[in-house]
């Protein structure tokens, strides 16, 4: 058997976004070259001769789109022979979560636009990318349902309702909010200050912020997160 090989490595990126009370987000890029010239995609590119996967990943991101990562994580490798029309590539994908109202999207290089979609009103994407996003998608939602990563989407102070309802946007289940709230609040990776929010009419809430240190320390510990759902 011959041992040549033409493989190029690329990376992808699946950045999640989240604001108060909406919906989970993507960022997507329009292609402007070909294949899929003018099609929405995934942000990503080829790896550099003298680059890391995560220096790959982290530039691409900021080229096409102009958003640095607040949370990044490999996710799965994407390899089937046939996925790029143009050669064989393999794609090293990764997820982030990012909070969109932190950035200016701008869209560069290969890209002629970034704009950010609802998860639920997606067009049709180039290359295997709704394979990937989708993936992308289960693993959030299984970590979440174990770590509280969901903190990177939201504020930095905020109403616990905004929690609750970030948790049933991704999950897309309604969760046991009394068994939720006492949980959190048990485990004292969320504390409550001194503020409150006033929207409208409506009661004044009180603010929370996550408490990253007690966090690190009950990950030590072999810290496990379990929601109940209705």
């Amino acid at each position: 058997m011959s041992g040549n090989q033409d493989i190029k490595v690329s990376v992808d990126a699946v950045v999640f976004g989240y604001e108060s009370k909406k919906y989970l987000s993507v960022l997507l890029i329009k292609r402007g070259v070909e294949p899929f010239k003018g099609g929405w995609a995934l942000p990503g590119g080829l790896v550099l001769n003298d680059e890391s996967l995560e220096d790959a990943v982290e530039r691409e991101l900021k080229e096409e789109t102009g958003v640095a990562i607040d949370y990044l994580e490999q996710l799965y490798t994407f390899g089937l022979p046939k996925r790029d029309p143009r050669n064989r590539v393999i794609s090293i994908s990764y997820f982030g979560l990012v909070k969109p109202n932190h950035f200016k999207i701008k869209a560069d290089t290969d890209a002629v636009d970034a704009q950010w979609f609802n998860l639920n009103e997606l067009p049709e994407l180039a290359f295997d990318h709704q394979l990937i996003l989708d993936t992308a998608h289960q693993r959030l939602k299984s970590k979440l349902s174990y770590q509280p990563i969901g903190f990177d989407l939201l504020n930095d102070e905020f109403p616990f309702s905004d929690l609750e309802n970030l948790y049933m946007t991704i999950l897309e289940k309604e969760i046991d909010r009394r068994n939720f709230r006492k949980k959190m609040l048990s485990f004292g990776i969320i504390e409550e200050t001194n503020k409150i929010e006033k929207i409208g009419s409506g009661r004044p809430a009180k603010l929370f912020k996550f408490n990253k240190n007690k966090f690190k320390q009950l990950t030590v510990n072999d810290f496990h997160f379990e929601i109940n759902f209705v």
